[in-house]
């Protein structure tokens, strides 16, 4: 029996607690491309650069992110944590700096933050 708090991707064991966002980095961490085409080394600096990510499971005390939401946060600023093998990053909700929003109205022109 699952826990209405439990993340449902793949059955992960896990509960998150307060204001806490498991989430799952989107695309490869490292080399990134360019809207060009241009591959960019992650050893390349270009000033802090945020990153998306997916929350695959939200704590009770979390108002403003579901899970399946694309969150924008600080990459130094995380903990990450590993479950069934594959590597997640626990977020506080506080360290969310946007949520994708996916709702479209009919006159609506698509995704905003």
């Amino acid at each position: 029996m699952s826990h209405p708090d439990e993340s449902g991707e793949d059955g992960l064991p896990i509960r998150l607690l307060h204001d806490r966002i498991l989430v799952r980095l989107e695309g490869a961490e490292g080399e990134r491309r360019s809207s060009a085409g241009i591959v960019i080394p992650a050893t390349a600096s270009v000033g802090k650069r945020l990153s998306w990510a997916t929350a695959v499971g939200v704590g009770p005390n979390v108002r403003m992110v579901v899970s399946g939401d694309r969150v924008l946060f600080d990459p130094d600023e995380r903990s990450e944590v590993e479950l069934h093998g594959r590597d997640y990053i626990l977020l506080r909700e506080r360290d969310v700096h946007a949520v994708a929003a996916r709702r479209v109205e009919n006159d609506s022109t698509g995704l905003y933050l």
